[in-house]
């Protein structure tokens, strides 16, 4: 994504995505975020361009309700290029204040996702190979008055306040951050033995930026595989306290969508089985 910034001459919001990445994978284990550290390596510090850097950092620690509470920017002349930078940073949390409860998953329990900003931090491997062989102008509007640069480079999505809201009044039992691997590898990490997740892919609503690159050929196993598709953040919970997930949702500005259920399974291998089909056109 910083490879993106950089074609766009924007580094406003990465600072944002490297919070998010790291709170967001706190507040699955129900810690609440406490402070933040980041590094920035290049081979010569632009202030301009790391002023943005910061300030995105800066941002995405209010939003999370976390201190930032140093950091480290180191110049590398001969290693890193003058006009390029790569970033890194991490977040510790704290578990107390919210009961450990055991989860009891169970048939019939409901899958819902919450909707994502776009891409968030993941796939831009694929991204970029597309950008590059099929020579893509980023300047290219797809989305009411929104380019392919601009919807690439939409800020990762946090969580921590309706996540640990919907924990610490017990209206959720587990959920998963869809990061890298999306839905296919990071959902399974949240089920329980002899229980598998049946995905209604029909129910999905894919937005804009997931159709283009969906539009280059990759297929729908590679879709599910390697981006969040709409959703960046799974929550699982019992029918009889989805009134009030969805009024917690709404208070938080939240869009969410029922995409599947639990089932009981006599496998004790967690997994996911997908119905339906992805709706990709426009």
């Amino acid at each position: 994504k910083i490879e993106i910034a950089n074609i766009m001459n924007n580094h406003r919001t990465i600072g944002i995505d490297l919070v998010a990445m790291c709170v967001n994978d706190l507040i699955v284990d129900k810690a609440r975020p406490l402070f933040f550290l980041d590094y920035i390596a290049t081979g010569k510090l632009d202030l301009a361009k790391g002023t943005q850097i910061i300030k995105g950092i800066i941002e995405g620690c209010k939003k999370s309700n976390c201190s930032l509470l140093g950091g480290e920017t180191a110049e590398h002349p001969g290693i890193e290029a003058n006009d390029k930078y790569d970033l890194a940073g991490f977040c510790v949390g704290v578990k107390s204040g919210l009961k450990n409860i055991k989860t009891r998953l169970k048939q019939n329990d409901l899958i819902i996702g919450i909707k994502s900003s776009g891409l968030h931090s993941n796939g831009f491997s694929l991204v970029r190979k597309i950008i590059k062989e099929k020579k893509v102008k980023l300047n290219k509007k797809i989305d009411k008055n929104k380019t392919i640069g601009q919807l690439l480079l939409e800020p990762t999505k946090i969580y921590v306040d309706p996540i640990l809201e919907l924990f610490s009044k017990q209206l959720i039992k587990t959920c998963a951050h869809i990061t890298g691997g999306g839905i296919t590898e990071n959902l399974p990490r949240s089920l329980t033995d002899n229980i598998e997740a049946e995905i209604d892919l029909d129910k999905w609503n894919v937005p804009k930026i997931f159709k283009w690159i969906q539009s280059y050929g990759v297929t729908q196993s590679e879709m599910l595989r390697t981006f969040n598709c709409g959703y960046g953040m799974v929550v699982i919970l019992d029918k009889s306290n989805l009134n009030k997930f969805e009024n917690l949702m709404k208070r938080h500005k939240l869009g969410y969508d029922k995409i599947g259920i639990l089932l009981n399974s006599k496998k004790s291998k967690k997994r996911i089985k997908f119905i339906g089909k992805l709706n990709f056109d426009d």
